[in-house]
């Protein structure tokens, strides 16, 4: 499990990464008209805004350095981007 953790934690840093691939999930599932890549794009986006108000310590109280959360979010986000190669490539 630590394989999938590890790469995934510089969007723990650069949350504008995060962003990144929102916003080319977005702009590919618009481009060829697929609704689950634009909607798995938008995935990717709230969790840039939720990470970075996080790295802002808005959405946290205290000690934000133990993060559960990540145990969720990560899969979650990787599924996410499973689905939209999928939806990209599938007619």
């Amino acid at each position: 499990m630590h394989l999938i953790y590890a790469p995934m934690a510089i969007l723990i840093e650069y949350p504008w990464l995060a962003a990144l691939i929102g916003a080319a999930l977005v702009g590919l599932g618009k481009w060829r008209r697929r609704r689950i890549v634009v909607l798995m794009g938008g995935l990717w986006l709230v969790y840039a805004l939720y990470e970075t108000g996080m790295k802002l310590r808005w959405l946290c109280s205290g000690e934000c350095n133990i993060r559960i959360d990540l145990l969720v979010l990560y899969p979650l986000l990787l599924v996410a981007l499973v689905v939209a190669g999928v939806g990209v490539v599938r007619r």
